[in-house]
């Protein structure tokens, strides 16, 4: 990024997102901040081993500004990568373990990552993508590195030796609250995945607020079942440090009941989930044997919460109280409904988060009054900095709002407001599809169909489904005498795709529905 090397020579207090886990630390460093896989760390080692972090990455040369990729599992590790390398001054990018080799590359490639820190369980594609990531400087692997094929690698550190390090301070600090702070990877309506850039202030911002209507404590407990390359997931943690609060990492919800054990066990206060997890719940049986009065708050995103849901949430969690919120990734939070709102505006996704502005806007940019549909447009230190590497996509988003210079974020969104000024979701203008709490791009799902042999043509929309929130439908035509099966397409897609990106809908079609400039009419399709 060109910038010059130091920017605080004085002891002034400039905040920044680690702010919260050194705090913490000094205030509370006996306490345990994490546990995940029966490890259990306080907030000193926590903190002590991202410092250590970070000077190996300085040492490595990574210095302000630079791009670190995290490309692991929800793991004690990829928490203090996360910390270290702010510690460096540097700029985090944690994702998905469940990325293909070719778009871990493209990311890679796209903010000009200078070193990647992954598990030795991922080896055979985070070393496929890293061959063709030229900026590369350094790979920093954990886990036993027998089946690590290390030459292949640029620089490899193994986890121990980067924390093997006498420093246990944090390095000179570089950066102001201004500075980006993390680079969100999340796909567009184009299929290719787009940086959502998000600045030290915007990320502050973001957790002081959420933290705020949820009245975080220090005395929390919150299980975190979401990948922390979810911002999701990754604000439970940011803020569960923020307060000194404990977070108990889960890989996934993939075992609903070991979940609920340990919730139990640990004695969770805070519970956060997406509508694909409270379905799973409510299909266990015998949860009346669980003891969940510890639990006094759960909290959905994503999809809307439908009343089932809603019903389930109450009668399960009987103490909590159930807050429904609504966002995008470029402004972390738009909405929340507060818990007393829910029985007289169920459907609703709520009203602005604090510090935050919303108004709707039609076509031509003119504010719409209640119960009109309109573009969603938020403003607020929450707005993102931009799309990394992607002026016209950010031109397109971020547009002049009510004072001179300021930007404000038109979202794609479309939503009405009430009389009471409680916003109702209604669609979204890109069609990106909302399927498991993760967006699909419709092209990109439709790529991997035309690639099937036999397949010749293919449109894909999402579907209300009461479990996924969307479900991925695909129409398919075939080549004249092909013999392709519903199943063979499915197993195919599992393939080419993450497995939240899989058709679950199959259709044989003989024709799709087109626009007048020969593009697929999806709204015919739905």
């Amino acid at each position: 990024m060109n910038l010059p090397a130091a920017v605080q020579r004085h002891p002034i207090a400039v905040p920044q997102l680690h702010d919260y886990l050194e705090q913490s630390a000094q205030r509370l460093p006996d306490k345990i901040a994490l546990v995940c896989q029966q490890r259990r760390v306080t907030y000193a080692d926590l903190d002590r081993d991202g410092n250590r972090f970070a000077h190996a990455l300085v040492r490595v040369g990574v210095s302000r500004g630079d791009r670190v990729v995290v490309f692991g599992e929800n793991s004690i590790e990829t928490a203090i990568a996360f910390w270290g390398v702010l510690k460096a001054s540097a700029i985090v990018s944690i994702i998905s373990p469940l990325t293909r080799p070719d778009k871990l590359a493209h990311m890679l490639r796209d903010c000009g990552a200078s070193v990647l820190v992954s598990e030795s369980h991922l080896a055979r594609v985070f070393t496929e993508a890293a061959a063709q990531a030229p900026s590369l400087r350094a790979t920093v692997v954990s886990g036993p590195l027998g089946k690590v094929d290390l030459p292949a690698l640029p620089g490899p550190i193994s986890w121990d030796d980067a924390l093997d390090l006498s420093e246990t301070g944090p390095p000179p600090r570089r950066n102001t609250d201004i500075d980006l702070a993390t680079i969100i990877y999340t796909s567009g309506s184009t299929g290719d995945p787009k940086g959502i850039m998000l600045s030290h202030r915007n990320m502050l911002t973001a957790a002081a607020s959420i933290s705020t209507y949820l009245g975080n404590v220090e005395d929390d407990v919150v299980l975190c079942g979401l990948p922390l390359s979810f911002d999701y997931g990754l604000y439970q943690m940011i803020m569960a440090f923020r307060m000194g609060a404990r977070l108990i990492l889960e890989r996934s919800f993939a075992y609903p009941a070991q979940i609920l054990n340990t919730l139990v066990r640990e004695r969770v206060t805070g519970f956060p989930g997406v509508p694909t997890v409270f379905a799973m719940l409510a299909e266990l049986k015998n949860l009346s044997d669980y003891d969940f009065s510890s639990v006094r708050y759960v909290t959905n995103t994503a999809a809307a919460l439908s009343m089932k849901h809603i019903d389930f949430i109450r009668q399960t969690f009987a103490s909590a109280r159930v807050f429904s919120m609504y966002g995008l990734t470029e402004c972390k939070r738009c909405t929340y409904l507060p818990p007393e709102d829910i029985d007289r505006k169920p459907l609703s996704v709520g009203i602005a988060i604090p510090n935050t502005e919303l108004w709707l806007v039609d076509d031509q940019d003119r504010r719409v009054g209640p119960d009109q549909t309109g573009q969603l447009v938020i403003r607020g230190a929450t707005v993102m900095v931009g799309y990394w590497g992607k002026p016209e996509a950010t031109a397109r988003k971020l547009r002049p709002g009510p004072l001179p210079g300021e930007l404000v974020l038109y979202t794609g969104d479309l939503c009405r407001l009430d009389q009471d000024g409680y916003l109702y979701f209604v669609g979204r203008m890109d069609e990106v599809i909302k399927s498991r709490g993760e967006k699909v791009a419709p092209e990109e799902v439709e790529r991997a169909l035309m690639k099937i042999p036999g397949v010749r043509e293919a449109g894909v929309v999402g579907v209300p489904d009461p479990v996924l929130g969307q479900a991925i439908k695909a129409f398919v035509i075939l080549d004249q005498g092909a013999d392709v099966t519903e199943q063979a397409i499915r197993l195919a897609c599992q393939a080419r795709l993450e497995p939240f990106m899989v058709p679950k809908h199959v259709v044989f079609v003989t024709a799709l529905p087109r626009t007048t400039n020969g593009k697929i009419a999806r709204a015919e399709l739905s």
